[in-house]
């Protein structure tokens, strides 16, 4: 029941995102996406886990420690108001944007499916091929995340090379890009 549970909420997000993809990405859309793909489940009955709102304990990914919850609102705030002026996104700044995202990790949970669902609505909103990390490259995606201060080609490189395969399938359709 779970398993389909889960599906259902990955299509709602999915159908979340087409239908904001036009928006300017703020707060409200992106503790949206976590509502969408956490409620109802296990974790979102216990009182500290914050389904749809920022994390209230704090938590670490790959090894690296994240914004401390005392912190997030303002650091999610500085993020949004860096990538809201730009003008001419590129997969580049999508790419930069998640990293930065990934690195704050606002949630107690979700924030890779957040991150990557956010990656695509900014696609649909700028024109760019949007890009799929495969589960054969996800070791490589999880490097160029942990690398990013270090090294910004190697995330930059996954997410490309995820874009390439994104774009194989348009062909595959025959849908122009």
């Amino acid at each position: 029941m779970d398993y389909l549970n889960n599906r259902r909420q990955r299509f709602r997000a999915i159908d979340y995102v087409i239908d904001s993809a036009d928006d300017i990405l703020s707060e409200e859309i992106i503790k949206k996406l976590h509502y969408i793909l956490e409620h109802d489940t296990k974790d979102s009955m216990l009182d500290w886990f914050a389904v749809g709102d920022y994390k209230k304990r704090p938590n670490v990914v790959g090894g690296l420690e994240t914004v401390k919850p005392k912190d997030v609102r303002e650091r999610m705030k500085e993020l949004l108001g860096e990538y809201n002026v730009k003008q001419n996104v590129t997969i580049n700044d999508i790419v930069a944007f998640h990293a930065e995202f990934e690195k704050i990790h606002p949630f107690q949970d979700g924030n890779g499916r957040v991150g990557r669902l956010v990656a695509l609505k900014e696609c649909l909103r700028f024109g760019v091929v949007p890009f799929l990390i495969e589960d054969a490259k996800k070791a490589y995606y999880y490097r160029g995340l942990y690398e990013w201060d270090n090294e910004k080609g190697w995330l930059t490189d996954t997410c490309l090379d995820g874009q390439d395969t994104f774009k194989k399938l348009l062909a595959k359709f025959e849908i122009g890009f």
